[in-house]
């Protein structure tokens, strides 16, 4: 019998590339208000140059082990504990300045002084942009009568409890939040989605996988045995991972979480 339902929080329940997007779309405007430049193409190096950047600071196998991505570096403040989170505090600055340095140079910008403040002002807008999927709240609704409802998300968590008090409305749909920085390794690790099993009180044959990323949520689904759905944006194909279905909406997962509940 199917018991609990295990959501991944980034692109699935909240639509982090939107509000990424939009935090870089408010900031390179701002650029273009003090300098001549196309904020379009200034966005296209800054990514370039952060997400090459990235994997070149020494705090790359941390932020690799629990999951945080490029663009959560961009504007997190990682407020945790620990010589790790430190030694991450201490990198983001350079990191931040460099990429919108380097991205303000493609444009035929020298101006390390307005780096700086871009720096600054991203984490900021990102902040002001929040966004949920359209039917996220009604998703959760149809099913926290009927399951347990597990959030397993990969990150800092400061940053990911900074998201949730940033959309409120989802925290008191769980049963249980599992923040990959607080437990010590991220999906997709078995042992993380193990200790989610065991919060939950339920065998993996009693659980599913809600996510968006074949590499994290559905991979570490397979690899503990437990059926998933991955969301599928992009209309994008996989090779080396198999999910036990396949949506392209948050809102399909309904009739199939029914089916499933049906088969057991």
């Amino acid at each position: 019998m199917l018991k609990a339902i295990i959501f991944d929080l980034d692109d699935t329940l909240l639509w982090d590339r939107k509000s990424i997007a939009e935090a870089f779309r408010t900031t390179c405007e701002k650029a273009a208000e003090k300098v001549t430049v196309d904020p379009e193409k200034l966005e296209e190096r800054v990514r370039a140059h952060a997400e090459a950047l990235y994997p070149t600071f020494q705090t790359y196998e941390f932020v690799s082990n629990i999951g945080i991505g490029t663009f959560e570096g961009m504007w997190g403040e990682f407020l945790d504990d620990g010589e790790d989170f430190k030694r991450l505090r201490e990198t983001v600055p350079l990191y931040r300045k460099q990429a919108w340095f380097k991205g303000l140079q493609d444009v035929g910008i020298e101006d390390e002084k307005l780096a700086e403040e871009l720096a600054k002002v991203f984490p900021e807008e990102r902040k002001k942009h929040v966004f949920l999927y359209d039917e996220t709240i009604d998703v959760l609704e149809s099913l926290k009568e009927k399951y347990k409802l597990i959030m397993l998300t990969n990150g800092s968590p400061h940053l990911q409890n900074t998201k949730l008090s940033l959309s409120p409305e989802l925290r008191p749909y769980f049963d249980h939040i599992v923040i990959s920085g607080a437990f010590g390794k991220g999906k997709p690790a078995v042992e993380i989605f193990q200790h989610a099993l065991d919060l939950a009180n339920v065998d993996k044959a009693e659980a599913i996988m809600i996510g968006d990323n074949p590499n994290t949520d559905i991979l570490g689904a397979c690899r503990i045995g437990m059926d998933s759905i991955w969301i599928n944006h992009d209309d994008t194909e996989l090779e080396d991972v198999t999910p036990t279905y396949e949506v392209s909406r948050l809102r399909e997962i309904l009739p199939l979480i029914e089916e499933r509940s049906q088969q057991l």
